[in-house]
């Protein structure tokens, strides 16, 4: 066996294809984020119960895609490794895609929403892991930003999707009481439609490396990639006294939960507080259930597995977390009070029937188009950038300029402005999107390079958590309900993830610069 062996360098078609799948998944993501809460409204849901509604997603990227990754790490068949997720995610996906603004009933639309988002988990994960698979070091900030450029331009054209069915093809946007508009009806299935066949053009066009070929790669291209000798950092086996850390860890996380919830109980605080502190228990009780499970040597099981190696991930994706926490802290903050920021701040009315509120709300519509086009056009700038100044200046200083046009809206009087304001968020989304996951990969066993992706959404998914449970409380009992310090805080969180980048340790850097 050729120990020496390096992956190929991919031309920029191939690539292309590997990452086409990544269009049709915006497709599902930007719909549903658009789309979704204005179908639960239709239903019957009041404002107060869409939060509750829509925990749906995170919770559900959390379960899904550190265990799809783990399953997929273990998958070899006719398909390859990682394509069969890919395509049954997207079967499932598509199929939701179409169900969902034909539910009759609020309950059916809620359960559409989390088989939507599983499958579109299921689908999404093992795409990252597939660029760490299939390309050399030097190329996989290319290809991580290959996927920027379909996420960005997947964004613009499905949100715009509804505005163009009514005002390019004279689809009515309106509906009598409880019926989705068809135009909102189209839109999905022409989501429907573009997340299945992009998917189904990277599963046909793109041929996965066999076991035994995948073998010959050694740890000279900038990761551990034998499946034989794959352990890094992070070890393949659970080591002796594992059990007792995971029991330790375990009940800490209850007790801090537990203890949370009390407090939030006794002082009548906003019940979305509760998310957090359940959120903590939950986890305490995972980890003492997967050392119940170590202790009586059941060590295979992928919740012992996964827990394991959550317990023990890399340095590098110890020190990307708290970057990636901060990092998604900001864009959450930005998502959720953007469109109440910039309608009271700037616009000057709350009044959700006012004209002046809906021009507002609209233009932030544009401005969220904005920087998801601006994303994908930069998306293609951040290698070169990359290769003169390291990967980990390009994103610190993104995140940088990020953290202060989103903070800066506060500064703004003129809507027009806001359109600066994006350039700036744009280059950061596109870094985000990109540059983490080409430090991680080079840092990751290549044997548990899905599982590691998948636990690597956590620092995702908490920080939405997180959002979602304490900014309205801090807007309401330190900012007096002003939404534009929520923008202000997420600001401030980019600048502080920016600063922690500086910190992380890029293993890859030196493989990653060649030309």
């Amino acid at each position: 066996m050729d120990k020496s062996a390096k992956k190929p360098a991919l031309s920029f078609w191939d690539i292309w294809n590997m990452s086409f799948g990544f269009l049709g998944i915006q497709f599902g993501f930007a719909l549903q984020n658009a789309n979704v809460s204005r179908i639960f409204e239709t239903l019957g849901a009041s404002i107060d119960d869409i939060p509750i509604l829509w925990i749906a997603a995170p919770v559900t990227g959390l379960v899904v895609q550190p265990i799809i990754g783990h399953l997929s790490d273990r998958t070899w068949n006719r398909l390859g490794r990682r394509r069969p997720y890919f395509l049954f995610g997207a079967i499932f996906a598509s199929l939701a895609l179409i169900v969902m603004p034909n539910s009759p009933v609020l309950w059916v639309a809620a359960g559409m929403l989390w088989i939507m988002d599983a499958s579109i988990n299921i689908s999404m994960e093992p795409f990252r892991a597939f660029v760490g698979d299939m390309l050399p070091s030097h190329q996989r900030t290319k290809g991580f930003a290959m996927q920027s450029f379909f996420i960005g331009t997947g964004a613009v054209v499905a949100s715009l999707l509804p505005w163009m069915m009514t005002n390019w093809f004279g689809v009515t946007n309106t509906a009598p009481a409880g019926e989705i508009p068809p135009s909102v009806k189209w839109s999905f299935y022409i989501g429907a439609f573009a997340f299945f066949f992009s998917v189904l053009w990277t599963v046909v066009r793109v041929k996965e490396y066999p076991p035994e070929e995948f073998e010959k790669f050694s740890e000279g291209d900038g990761s551990s990639d034998s499946l034989i000798d794959a352990g890094g950092e992070a070890g393949t086996e659970i080591k002796e006294g594992e059990g007792a850390r995971k029991l330790y860890f375990g009940f800490v996380s209850a007790v801090l939960g537990l203890i949370g919830s009390y407090i939030v109980y006794t002082n009548q605080y906003q019940k979305e507080l509760y998310v957090l502190s359940v959120g903590l228990v939950a986890l305490g009780l995972i980890m003492v259930a997967a050392a119940l499970l170590q202790k009586k040597g059941k060590t295979e099981q992928g919740l012992v597995v996964v827990m394991n190696d959550f317990l023990n991930m890399p340095k590098t994706m110890f020190q990307l977390s708290f970057v990636q926490f901060f990092s998604w802290f900001a864009l959450f903050a930005m998502w959720i009070y953007t469109t109440a920021a910039v309608t009271s701040h700037i616009y000057g009315t709350s009044d959700t029937t006012s004209l002046l509120y809906n021009e507002g709300a609209d233009w932030v519509g544009v401005c969220f188009g904005a920087y998801n086009g601006f994303a994908a056009m930069v998306a293609f700038a951040l290698p070169p950038l990359a290769k003169i100044m390291s990967r980990k200046v390009v994103h610190a200083l993104s995140l940088l300029i990020g953290g202060i046009s989103l903070a800066g809206i506060y500064f703004m009087s003129d809507p027009n402005m806001l359109l600066f304001s994006m350039v700036g968020i744009g280059l950061a989304w596109a870094s985000i999107l990109a540059i983490p996951y080409a430090i991680l990969s080079g840092a990751l066993p290549a044997k548990k390079m899905g599982v590691y992706m998948g636990i690597f959404n956590f620092f995702i998914v908490i920080p939405q958590i997180v959002a979602a449970s304490i900014l309205g409380f801090m807007l309401r009992n330190y900012f007096e309900g002003e939404a534009i310090y929520a923008l202000v805080m997420g600001g401030v969180s980019m600048i502080l993830a920016a600063v922690m980048m500086l910190f992380v340790d890029d293993v890859d850097e030196e493989e990653a610069s060649i030309i």
